[in-house]
Parts: C-alpha cells; sequence; structure tokens
C-alpha cells in the first residue's frame, strides 16, 4: 500500500508509523547490540577501562598541555587510587547485557536518525526532503562528535578528580562497577545528545519556536547555564571547566547562525509567495 500524505493521514494513521518507527529502531539497537556482544571483551577491556589506566592518552595529554602552559601538576596522572568490584550476584550478566544495548544506540545511531527523518519528512516541503542525506549525516558527525568528546574529555578529568579526592586517609575507594559504568554511559550519551544543540535548534526555528533575535538576548543566560553544567561536570578547577566550556559556546554560537540563516530563508519564501 502506498504511504499516504501527511494531510491524508488520520491520529491511528500517525500512531501506527510512530509504532513501526519504534519497532524499527528497537531491532536496529538489539541487531547493533548482537554484534557489540560478540566485541564485548574489546569493549570492556579498551575502551570502558581504557580511561582507568594512567597511560590513557588523555592523561597524556593532559599533562603536557599543563606543562606547555605551566599549570598545575595536578592534570598530571601518577596513580588512580581505586579498584573496581561487583556487589551483585546477576550484576556481572546484567551489567554485559545493558553495556551491549548501550553500544548498539550508539552504532546505530545514523539508522536511528533515518528513521526519524523519514517520519517526520512529510511535514516538510518537497525540497526540504531531499536534505535527507545531509540531516543524517550532520547529526551523526556531532553526535559522534559529542560521543568522543565526553570519552576524552569528560571521563577522564571525572575518574581523575574522583578517584583521587578523599575526606580521609581511612577511607578506601572501592567503586561499585555499575556506578562506574553508569558514569561513563551518562558522560559519552550526553554530551552526544548535547551536541545536536544545533540540529534541534534548526527544527525549532522552521516551527517559530527559536529566533536569532531571542538566542541573542538570553545569550548571557545560556553562557552561564553552560559554565554550571561545565562545572557541575568536570572537577572543581578554572581550566578544565574552561575546557568542556569552550565547545558548548561555539555550539551555541553555530546554533545562532542556524536560526537566522532558517528566519532569512522564511522571509524569502515570503517575498517569493
Amino acid at each position: 500500500m502506498a504511504k499516504k500524505n501527511l494531510g491524508e493521514m488520520s491520529f491511528l494513521d500517525h500512531l501506527e508509523e510512530l509504532r513501526w518507527l519504534l519497532v524499527r529502531s528497537s531491532a536496529a539497537i538489539l541487531i547493533c547490540a548482537t554484534v557489540a556482544f560478540f566485541f564485548s571483551d574489546f569493549i570492556f577491556n579498551e575502551i570502558i577501562f581504557g580511561p582507568k589506566n594512567i597511560n590513557f592518552i588523555s592523561y597524556r595529554l593532559f599533562c603536557e598541555l599543563s606543562t606547555q602552559l605551566d599549570l598545575s601538576e595536578s592534570f598530571c596522572v601518577t596513580e588512580l587510587p581505586f579498584n573496581i568490584q561487583n556487589t551483585a550476584i546477576e550484576g556481572q550478566v546484567s551489567l554485559l547485557i545493558w553495556t551491549c544495548i548501550t553500544a548498539g544506540f550508539i552504532i546505530a545511531f545514523p539508522y536511528l536518525l533515518w528513521l526519524l527523518w523519514k517520519f517526520i519528512s512529510p511535514a516538510l516541503y518537497e525540497k526540504e526532503r531531499k536534505y535527507a542525506k545531509a540531516f543524517v549525516s550532520i547529526a551523526s558527525l556531532l553526535f559522534f562528535i559529542g560521543v568522543l568528546f565526553g570519552y576524552y574529555i569528560i571521563i577522564p578529568m571525572s575518574i581523575n578528580f574522583f578517584a583521587t579526592f578523599t575526606v580521609s586517609p581511612e577511607i578506601k575507594n572501592d567503586i561499585n562497577i555499575q556506578s562506574y559504568i553508569s558514569m561513563i554511559k551518562t558522560s559519552v550519551i550526553a554530551c552526544g545528545l548535547i551536541f545536536e544543540m544545533p540540529i534541534i535548534i534548526y527544527f525549532l526555528s522552521k516551527v517559530g519556536l527559536v529566533t536569532p533575535s531571542f538566542l541573542r538576548k538570553y545569550r548571557k543566560y545560556a553562557i552561564v547555564l553552560i559554565l554550571i553544567v561545565a562545572s557541575i561536570v568536570t572537577p572543581p578547577d578554572v581550566v578544565s571547566q574552561v575546557i568542556v566550556s569552550i565547545p558548548l559556546l561555539v555550539l551555541y554560537e553555530i546554533s545562532i547562525f542556524i536560526s537566522a540563516a532558517v528566519l532569512k530563508n522564511k522571509e524569502k519564501e515570503k517575498l517569493n509567495t
């Protein structure tokens, strides 16, 4: 059966389309999670536990950067005094399953974007539907950049801070494996989604919920919010907060540019009609 146009679709038709979107998305994640299962040794030993190693590339780069800038040697990691332990009898099985599902979501993200585009495309103009490849490519690129930013910047800073922070030498850090991996999953996925800000602003500008003047007007509040977020996810030092804040500020400025471009195109369309 040919797919109906948006104007011809009833509420139940929309629900049916949404149901198939969720079914296909779930299937894609499960397939990619199955693939990740066969590489679980590499995922755990090299990726997840990579930041636990003092020779992790981020620690070396942080140390070299701090040395060149004559900053505190606290960026030079010499030890990470903590152990990781499992305290639940089914903990490692559950951990394996959910880690593979998380990896499946990250791997399948471009396809999930494609499904999302197919779902919303009936509401777009014909010329806008031609941008499917550009949308999926740019959004996927931003997501993966965000994931890498979270993995190589946020996570090492967080692990270094929490592993070395202590209120008393009598307290030893034996960290629960669920807590450790939860921090990693939250950091990489949250950063990946935050880096989608320009895409989100594009669609919000298309429907008129956001304008460039609005973004410029509230820029100072956005800067404060970004600094607050940076202070939460990083150790309490200025350098770490600046390192995290700069990409977010750049994304915000790009979002203003994108919103302005959308508004300009709208004005051109009005003049042509």
